[in-house]
């Protein structure tokens, strides 16, 4: 029994917020029609004479109540998926409640219509226990103003159906206040429920949105830059190698020249493409430290920095960047974080010579299973060319609470292996723009989010976001 436990809370921790909210607020909208059952049916019994015709009517009226609910949970599921706009109209239960619902208010005019209910509001109090769910389901499958117009509607024929079957002025008025009551509790109820799951579900989306929006951005001022860059050499090109032409079938010696201008003017835009490009990868960490500051606690998520004025090469800080900017990203795209905290420090290596750390936690740490993605594996590649190393661990805080960081570790005073450039364009043997948030397929590998956390699966190491 305990290791059930266990196991159904080991589930429910894996779920990401939005699917904890949303499945309580679905067992709550479902509980409620029972809620209003034991509430209101058994206040009927001590009013019912003790003859066996009378008491038998009052057990079906319990019978049928109890169909109402199961209908009722039913039915309020296939309401809320309407209202959410994931499937149809629950036209069918909808009819399966009405006629389950019509008995149960024969059965109590008989009871009244018999003198076999005392006065007073066992009567009420037992439609209180039946009318909410099909009044909940019918709510949302319309618009307010008609669900109260049925509500108004329901009111006043129970009331004449009751007040021609011999119901007295006091009880009459104590069923008008009942039903108008739950009336109104039974149409809003769920509706606003739903309402607010729907707004949740919306602010997901246009959280999954607003990466692929910075993307797009990127992609358009990059491609803006390489037209800047690219437009005038280009035409130039194109008029000289048309001049060149015509020169060459004329026999001019000119058009030697004309040619040397256009190779060196090819040779000019590579020069400028690669500059463009470059200036592009490099990252400030300054700014990537505002900026990461500024858009998490603008998404509500506690960012700490500390240490970010060290001061260290150009290229070390711009692969330190990267990881600021690439773990912002992930923390706002995967992870159901409150706090974030950055720290830039600097260490000596065991094998001589300084370094600059930084490293980043934060405490949404998530355990659902993911696949492997290229995000980890990009940052590694950019601190490899520099010498340094990139970690991600999930660990726990001196009080035992979960956490995941990332560690990024840089060498600032000796000669980086192979350079302090990393090699872009044609020195690399791949297309320019090869890594990063705006590379070609990066929405559809990484859903826009740019590079991802790994979380290796099995080993019990595991990160906040997810890969993708």
């Amino acid at each position: 029994m305990v290791g059930w436990r266990r196991a159904k809370w080991s589930n429910w921790q894996r779920r990401s917020t939005q699917d904890q909210v949303e499945t309580s607020t679905r067992w709550v909208l479902f509980s409620t029609p029972w809620i209003f059952y034991f509430s209101g049916s058994p206040q009927i019994v001590p009013n019912v004479d003790d003859a066996p015709l009378p008491m038998g009517l009052v057990g079906l009226i319990y019978l049928l109540g109890l169909v109402q609910c199961l209908l009722s949970m039913r039915g309020l599921r296939k309401g809320m998926d309407f209202y959410l706009g994931t499937g149809p109209v629950p036209v069918r239960w909808l009819v399966a409640m009405v006629v389950v619902q019509a008995p149960i208010v024969a059965l109590l005019l008989t009871l009244v219509a018999a003198d076999w209910v005392k006065p007073g509001p066992a009567v009420a109090l037992a439609l209180f226990g039946s009318l909410p769910g099909p009044l909940g389901v019918y709510g949302l499958c319309v618009t307010p103003r008609r669900a109260m117009k049925l509500v108004a509607a329901l009111t006043t024929a129970l009331t004449g159906a009751f007040a021609v079957a011999g119901m007295g002025w006091a009880s009459l008025v104590v069923l008008v206040i009942f039903v108008a009551v739950t009336g109104c509790i039974g149409v809003f109820a769920p509706r606003s429920s739903t309402w607010y799951l729907s707004v949740m579900r919306e602010l997901d989306q246009a959280r999954t949105v607003q990466p692929r929006l910075a993307v797009a951005e990127e992609r358009l001022r990059f491609s803006r830059d390489l037209h800047d860059v690219m437009g005038r050499n280009l035409s130039v090109i194109a008029l000289k190698s048309e001049l060149a032409t015509q020169l060459a079938r004329r026999g001019a010696e000119s058009a030697v020249e004309q040619m040397e201008e256009v190779q060196r003017l090819a040779r000019e835009s590579q020069t400028e493409v690669r500059a463009v490009v470059r200036g592009y990868r490099e990252v400030g960490l300054q700014t990537e430290l505002a900026g990461a500051r500024g858009v998490l606690r603008a998404a509500g998520v506690d960012c700490r920095v500390e240490g970010g004025t060290l001061e260290m090469p150009p290229e070390a800080q711009s692969a330190l960047g990267w990881v600021v900017r690439e773990g912002a990203t992930n923390v706002l795209r995967h992870a159901e974080a409150s706090w974030c905290a950055v720290h830039v420090s600097a260490v000596d290596l065991a094998g001589g010579g300084p370094a600059a750390v930084l490293v980043m936690e934060n405490d949404g740490v998530s355990a659902r299973p993911t696949k492997g993605g290229s995000g980890l594996v990009g940052l590694r590649e950019r601190l490899a060319a520099l010498g340094g190393t990139l970690t991600a661990e999930r660990t726990t805080d001196p009080d035992g609470a979960a956490l995941f960081r990332l560690r990024a570790e840089v060498p600032v005073g000796a000669e980086v292996p192979g350079g302090a450039d990393v090699p872009v364009g044609e020195d690399a043997g791949v297309p320019p723009v090869e890594a990063g948030a705006v590379e070609a397929g990066a929405v559809e590998r990484d859903g826009g989010a740019g590079l991802g956390y790994e979380r290796p699966s099995g080993d019990g190491v595991g990160g906040s976001t997810a890969t993708g």
